[in-house]
């Protein structure tokens, strides 16, 4: 930060007041250690002030930053809320280990808007507080159904085993890079049967969706299981996809192009901070991005260090 300054200093000049030019490193890692980092965030959200569709989808799943442990504390767990049509962190929240995630996640519902959204989790988040938390501020859910949840679980399996080739289905392809998987998505609404029903605030349905992905003359098949308040199968099937845009489009990106888990940031707050930076960072070049054509994040990144314009174009969400 305080090499990149240096060298534009002149031009950053323009923007921010340098009485005493560009601060040295250890200035720069004092204040980010220090920098309370659910602060940070909040301004920067309200920053970005970027228009979420009502009816979006918010993705919440966790990630360790491996390169953050030290003698003191562990690599710390953080928890976000992704915005999958717009690549926005909603919002974060940082555990000490990754089985606190289900006690973290209604607190980190209790941070953000999700009226009218539908809030997709995976099966550790299948928990009784979690769906209620969502109801209660007026979302829908679609959560992933694992053995955690043993007797739903298996009523569920049984009965899409007996009754799924019954079932109307809606059915989506996708290739490339020599994969081809075909999901097949079911969504049973009448579930007056289930014992378990009443106990989950708003469930109105339990879905399944079984994959068969051929990659290299090799075939192989695999099922899932959810919970919903959902009872619109399109519906169903798009929150499911668009859950795993918090792992393509956010996790795979702060491990690759940011090389997160490399960081050496380790002292106080600061892992968390810099956390919060590639996330904003992250979002404002995704929105640049669709100006460019056939470019990735990290070359759009590389052009915007030489160009000085297009950085403050992208820092200041400039589309025109």
């Amino acid at each position: 930060m305080e090499e990149f300054g240096k060298s534009r200093q002149e031009y950053l000049a323009k923007f921010l007041e340098l009485p005493n030019g560009i601060p040295d490193s250890d200035t720069f890692r004092r204040v980010f250690e220090k920098i309370n980092p659910s602060e940070l965030s909040s301004c920067l959200i309200n920053w970005l002030s970027v228009e979420r569709e009502k009816r979006s989808v918010i993705a919440i799943d966790g990630k360790t930053i491996c390169g953050s442990k030290n003698t003191e504390h562990k690599a710390y767990h953080v928890i976000s809320a992704f915005v999958a049509e717009n690549q926005l962190t909603l919002g974060e929240l940082t555990v000490e280990e990754k089985s606190n995630e289900i006690t973290a996640v209604p607190e980190l519902l209790a941070l953000i808007d999700v009226e009218g959204a539908i809030v997709t989790a995976d099966a550790m988040s299948c928990q009784k507080k979690i769906v209620e938390k969502i109801i209660e501020q007026k979302a829908d859910y679609t959560i992933g159904l694992k053995q955690n949840q043993p007797a739903l679980y298996q009523d569920t399996e049984d009965y899409f085993k007996e009754y799924a080739k019954e079932m109307p289905c809606e059915v989506t392809l996708d290739q490339g890079h020599g994969r081809i998987e075909k999901r097949s998505y079911r969504l049973l609404t009448d579930i007056a049967w289930l014992e378990q029903k009443d106990d989950w605030c708003g469930l109105q349905a339990l879905g399944m969706v079984t994959s068969t992905v051929t990659e290299k003359d090799e075939t192989r098949e695999y099922t899932r299981y959810f919970i919903t308040s959902l009872t619109d199968i399109k519906e169903f099937a798009d929150s499911v996809r668009k859950h795993w845009s918090i792992e393509n489009q956010l996790h795979w990106c702060l491990d690759v192009v940011f090389r997160e888990d490399s960081a050496r940031a380790r002292k106080d707050h600061s892992p968390l901070n810099m956390n919060v930076l590639r996330k904003t960072a992250l979002n404002l070049v995704s929105q640049m991005q669709s100006q460019f054509h056939r470019i990735s994040k990290k070359k759009l990144m590389f052009k915007a260090a030489l160009e000085p314009d297009l950085f403050v174009k992208i820092i200041f969400n400039l589309q025109k």
